[in-house]
């Protein structure tokens, strides 16, 4: 499948990205994940690695848009806990 990441074509493979990802141990995750196999990455990682470019020349949306054209399941980055805040405590 062709796509574009950070304004670069590539021409990117299921099972070329499983290939590239395997071995590699995942990092914490901490936004975005993708699963390949049975681990979850960070996207900035699979897209560091698939595209062999520095993280910061792209987003967390362009890799994941990629990688779930290719079937992978990709999660979006964890909303914060909300803490709950007790009665006495709010403002009147």
């Amino acid at each position: 499948m062709r796509c574009v990441i950070a304004r670069f074509p590539f021409d990117l493979i299921k099972s070329e990205v499983e290939h590239s990802m395997a071995g590699v141990e995942p990092e914490s995750v901490t936004g975005a994940s993708v699963l390949v196999g049975p681990h979850a990455y960070p996207v900035k990682q699979v897209g560091e690695i698939i595209t062999r470019q520095d993280r910061r020349d792209f987003t967390e949306a362009e890799v994941a848009r990629a990688l779930t054209r290719l079937g992978f399941t990709c999660r979006p980055a964890a909303a914060p806990a909300r803490t709950a805040v007790p009665s006495w405590a709010e403002p009147a």
